[in-house]
């Protein structure tokens, strides 16, 4: 039988085309973005397959992306200090989230420690190369207490729990939903918000390979818009994500943490406009320089072997640029 090339016009558009795939990482963090996330809008906005997979760490996430795995992920801003003086191809175009008590040192009930001093001889858990540890480093440096004088022990942050409720560990540093599992039987030492105002800011940033953004100039656009839109949503009524709401609802059931607790965790994260992240204080300028004092405050620490002259050419304006367009 004989088909015409008309037919077979035909029949091509009239099958469906499965769009591409692409692989976004992220750490499960209770945030509005996840109600976008579940809801596949970003899948919509920007024309691809999206796969989100979960990571513990961010040096779990500078593999992926250093692999070509990843194209799109959420990173710390230490391990993004790293990831740049190790010369890994990738852009910061959006911030995610500035880190306040969300991430904090929390110490274990009957562990003896009440205060910074108090975490010499102790085992201290964090993930090595995250932002919290970085923010540990900075509180230990605040104090005048060396690495020697405790043990630091490198885990994930359900390792973290395990631990925890085995009483493996005296203290953590570590992010949210985890973190608010050890506050019911622990103490709040000091938060990450703590550490920023000592000279140690950190914040989660959305980090793209540049390769890729370059060629998907309007598919990054609409993952600002998307990201935006969900933390416009929250931040015009905070209030209005109580326990029960069903937008805290949906982020518990998108990331297993208990819906009582996501609305103070959601406050302990500060959520800023687009507007804002593209001034000079952030994007527009800040950030390179905080990124280069990072590496330099790591590479004292033993962390990195080299810091690079200028980190500008590792954050890009452009997304959030053609979003507000």
């Amino acid at each position: 039988m004989k088909i015409s090339i008309t037919t077979l016009l035909c029949l091509a558009f009239a099958m469906p085309v499965s769009a591409e795939t692409l692989i976004i990482g992220h750490f499960g963090s209770p945030t509005p973005m996840q109600i976008a996330a579940a809801e596949k809008k970003y899948d919509e906005a920007m024309g691809f397959d999206i796969e989100w997979r979960k990571f513990d760490s961010g040096p779990q996430v500078i593999a992926a992306m250093a692999s070509g795995d990843v194209k799109l992920a959420e990173l710390g801003s230490s391990p993004l200090a790293i990831a740049a003086s190790q010369g890994v191809p990738l852009q910061l175009f959006m911030l995610a989230q500035v880190l306040g008590e969300a991430e904090s040192l929390v110490a274990r009930d009957g562990s003896g420690i009440e205060t910074l001093d108090d975490l010499k001889g102790k085992r201290v858990a964090t993930p090595v190369g995250s932002t919290a540890h970085f923010s540990l480093m900075g509180a230990l440096n605040h104090a005048g207490i060396a690495e020697s004088e405790l043990s630091i022990i490198n885990m994930a942050p359900d390792q973290i729990a395990a631990a925890w409720e085995q009483g493996a560990i005296d203290a953590a540093f570590v992010w949210q939903p985890v973190q608010a599992r050890l506050r019911e039987t622990g103490k709040l030492i000091v938060g990450a918000d703590q550490t920023a105002a000592w000279g140690y800011p950190t914040f989660d940033g959305w980090v793209v390979d540049q390769a890729f953004a370059e060629a998907n100039p309007d598919a990054m656009a609409a993952f600002v818009k998307v990201t935006e839109a969900a933390n416009q949503d929250y931040l015009k009524d905070p209030a209005a994500y109580g326990a029960d709401s069903e937008a805290v609802q949906a982020i518990a059931a998108a990331t297993g943490a208990d819906p009582a607790q996501v609305p103070e965790i959601l406050e302990g994260f500060t959520f800023l406009p687009a507007a804002t992240q593209a001034g000079a204080d952030w994007l527009g300028g800040a950030v390179g320089v905080s990124m280069k004092a990072t590496a330099e405050f790591l590479m004292d620490a033993g962390r990195i072997d080299s810091v690079a002259d200028d980190y500008s050419s590792f954050v890009t304006l452009a997304p959030i640029s053609a979003a507000m367009e």
